[in-house]
């Protein structure tokens, strides 16, 4: 899609800019925060008009101006605001259906729950075993947590990762809190198994490591959640792209010829009998049947089609043999049309999403002022460092705005892909 504006100097013309629009696939994105800082951030680079990024989708759609910038700087610009550019948004891919992701955050349950019975069994005189029982082997249950913590740190190093990486970017996020809240609850836990190491034998009392692996397992949670309504709704859209027919015959030299649907060409004859979905839009140029293009209409009554009317890719062929000249093929046909439709307007943000990001954008470098001001407080009050640390720790954590930056274009694209799922697709 390309378009020309005029651009007015001060009584005088600058000539043409050509822009052009193009949806980029952004890896990286965890909360509102991110994809506000990227959209902030590419707003403020020369050459782009416009970019609009979707969190829920993973996507950024900018429009550009072609004379001066080309996909690399795009995907330039991407990485120097903290993500990855993977490329034009060509397909919409369900991450939920991934077994291997799904056994680890099995994998991961089980060890939370195991951690959980270790670090708190005995405090309602639950059984463990002597060697990682806290009051008759200190030293082995101090190292088993330890382990389970470095354990976890590993499976959330992406979220350890992207919140540094967007600290320093000057795009603070949720991962930014986390990570904080993390790692300072493991050096104080590390601190205090050296002393236990050293014979400060209340130093065991002063351990946090299950809160580090519990933090981080939460989180874990929240976007595995997340994750399967994002997934409903791309298989909803997906819905739209499989109406079309995988193959097509058409006619060539007056003999049939099964193709798949991208050997179409524009002016083929195509050829489609009974029961049979169209392939590709086209113009009737022999026979007579009854079509149901109830998928685009609504209308549940098939619709009669002889020589000169218009058929639409994925209608089906009630009761009759025809054949038609391929028209539109590929991202031309009405069906591509309206999926492009629905991944644009998923892009386009309701004024309610639009102060949701605006708030959560300014909302994380207020928490870690407040969190980083409530412990200082805390040890100016007498409290002690371990209190002081637990707080701030707590501020981060919990005041993560994932269900304000999330809600509201989950809830969006949730709907919009109800929209797209109203329909008989089979």
């Amino acid at each position: 899609m390309e378009e020309t504006i005029e651009d007015i100097g001060l009584g005088s013309s600058k000539g043409k800019l050509i822009m052009k629009k193009i949806i980029l696939s952004i890896e990286g994105m965890t909360c509102s925060a991110c994809s506000n800082g990227l959209e902030k951030y590419l707003n403020k680079q020369e050459g782009i008009n416009k970019a609009s990024v979707n969190l829920v989708m993973a996507n950024a759609s900018i429009e550009y101006d072609e004379k001066t910038l080309n996909i690399d700087n795009l995907n330039e610009f991407v990485r120097k605001a903290g993500f990855k550019s993977l490329g034009e948004f060509k397909e919409i891919k369900i991450e939920g259906k991934n077994k291997k992701k799904k056994i680890k955050f099995i994998i991961f349950t089980i060890l939370a729950i195991i951690l959980i019975y270790i670090a708190m069994g005995h405090m309602i005189h639950l059984p463990t075993f002597k060697i990682i029982n806290v009051n008759q082997n200190p030293i082995g249950y101090t190292i088993c947590l330890f382990v389970f913590a470095i354990i976890f740190m590993i499976y959330g190093f992406d979220i350890l990762k992207n919140g540094y990486k967007n600290l320093i970017h000057k795009t603070a996020n949720m991962d930014t809190l986390v990570g904080i809240g993390v790692i300072s609850s493991f050096l104080y836990s590390l601190y205090n198994m050296i002393l236990l190491f050293k014979g400060n034998n209340e130093a065991i009392h002063h351990l946090y490591f299950e809160s580090v692996v519990m933090i981080i397992y939460f989180i874990k949670l929240g976007r595995y959640i997340d994750g399967i309504s994002k997934d409903k709704t791309k298989e909803a859209i997906q819905k739209l792209v499989k109406i079309t027919p995988e193959s097509a015959t058409i006619k060539v030299n007056g003999k049939e010829k099964t193709v798949t649907i991208d050997e179409v060409n524009k002016g083929d004859i195509v050829i489609s009998k009974p029961g049979e979905r169209i392939s590709v839009d086209g113009e009737i140029v022999e026979g007579k049947t009854h079509l149901d293009e109830s998928f685009i209409t609504g209308e549940s009554k098939p619709q009669t089609k002889s020589i000169g009317n218009k058929v639409i890719a994925g209608s089906i062929n009630y009761d009759g043999y025809i054949e038609y000249k391929a028209e539109k093929i590929g991202k031309e046909s009405a069906i591509s049309e309206i999926v492009k439709l629905v991944v644009e307007a998923s892009n386009t943000k309701a004024p309610i999403a639009k102060i949701a990001d605006t708030v959560s954008g300014y909302f994380v470098p207020i928490v870690i002022a407040i969190s980083i001001l409530t412990f200082i407080f805390y040890l100016i009050l007498g409290y002690g460092f371990e209190n002081a640390l637990i707080t701030f720790v707590t501020v981060l954590v919990v005041a993560c705005p994932c269900s304000l930056g999330l809600a509201t274009p989950l809830a969006i694209v949730v709907s919009e892909g109800k929209c797209a799922n109203n329909r008989n697709f089979n």
